[in-house]
């Protein structure tokens, strides 16, 4: 199995994002599965081509992209995406775009392939806090994993996609007091079990889900 996993660089005036810095520290082979790895720009439209294009010259099994979500507890494997591009603050190009959709062709939402229950078990089996998330946002990593799901079903039948968020790293939150965050390394071995979920479970697990509400 070969697994294209993708990172964020900084946005938002961060010096540093934590999906790029556990990305990079990620293992080369998890679980017998081959992982490719893809640094994307924190760009609407451009982080979807980058993407694309990997996913083309690649051909992995699975896509899994990771992204920054400031503010939460613990890893956060997304459920669905949703058509719309809405965003707070300025891409790292300066775009802002207020209310628009991402294809006009596509479904109004796709959920992930990706055994995302499954997913939260084994990484809270190695100690990390995790929960399945019901929202990527509207911001650049939302318009990635709907991208990410919209290319799969019009292209790549065979292949699984999704997208998972990881916490702030803890230098992050020196002045950002009661801010929850976690070490590189832990980000690092969530992952990790995360792809290890993904290579044993082409279904999810029939379990109540932790939710992040």
């Amino acid at each position: 199995m070969k697994v294209l996993l993708t990172a964020f660089d900084p946005f938002g005036g961060e010096p540093v994002n934590p999906a790029q810095e556990a990305v990079e520290a990620v293992a080369d082979c998890v679980a017998g599965a081959e992982v490719v790895k893809c640094i994307v720009p924190t760009v609407f439209g451009r982080s979807v081509e980058t993407v694309y294009e990997a996913m083309k010259r690649e051909k992995p099994d699975v896509t899994f992209c990771i992204g920054q979500a400031g503010g939460r507890i613990g890893l956060t494997p997304e459920r669905v995406a949703i058509n719309l591009n809405d965003a707070r603050i300025p891409d790292n190009d300066g775009q802002q775009p207020l209310d628009e959709v991402i294809f006009e062709d596509g479904k109004n939402a796709y959920f992930t392939s990706l055994p995302v229950k499954a997913m939260v078990e084994k990484i809270k089996e190695a100690g990390i806090p995790a929960s399945v998330s019901y929202t990527a946002g509207t911001f650049v990593c939302n318009h990635l994993m709907y991208g990410v799901l919209y290319h799969i079903s019009k292209e790549f039948p065979g292949m699984r996609g999704g997208f998972m968020h990881v916490p702030y790293l803890h230098e992050q939150v020196l002045k950002k007091p009661n801010t929850p965050s976690l070490s590189k390394d832990d980000i690092v071995k969530g992952i990790e079990a995360a792809i290890t979920a993904i290579v044993e479970n082409t279904k999810d697990a029939a379990v109540q889900g932790e939710n992040l509400d």
